[in-house]
């Protein structure tokens, strides 16, 4: 006997944002509904938001489309924000000396799932 799916995942990855900045975004949608936390997203007024959003879209097409789950019963099961690889630049400074510039990336996965 087959098991029945319950979950959808979506990741994007290497996201150039840094993932403390995604976190703040993110801890306000895990386990709420999927429309609440769409709301949430739309209204947030932080950087990382709309990139959320997207993932989450895209967490919500993947159940609907391959599981064959319904929108209005899915729920943000899991959302978390791993770090991604480091761009490490340089800016000159004074007396001929220079600066590290760490411009960090993100890995953003959500799982949605039915109640």
């Amino acid at each position: 006997m087959a098991e029945q799916v319950t979950s959808a995942k979506a990741t994007a990855k290497t996201v150039r944002i840094a993932s403390r900045k995604v976190r703040l975004v993110i801890d306000l949608i895990r386990g709420k509904s999927v429309a609440e936390a769409i709301a949430i997203l739309k209204f947030t007024p932080r950087g990382g938001s709309p990139i959320v959003e997207k993932v989450l879209m895209s967490a919500v097409a993947n159940a609907e489309n391959n599981f064959d789950l319904d929108r209005a019963d899915l729920v943000v099961s899991e959302a978390f924000v791993d770090e991604g690889p480091t761009l490490k630049r340089f800016r000159p400074r004074a007396k001929g000396s220079a600066s590290p510039i760490n411009k960090r990336t993100s890995h953003i996965t959500i799982v949605v799932s039915e109640k």
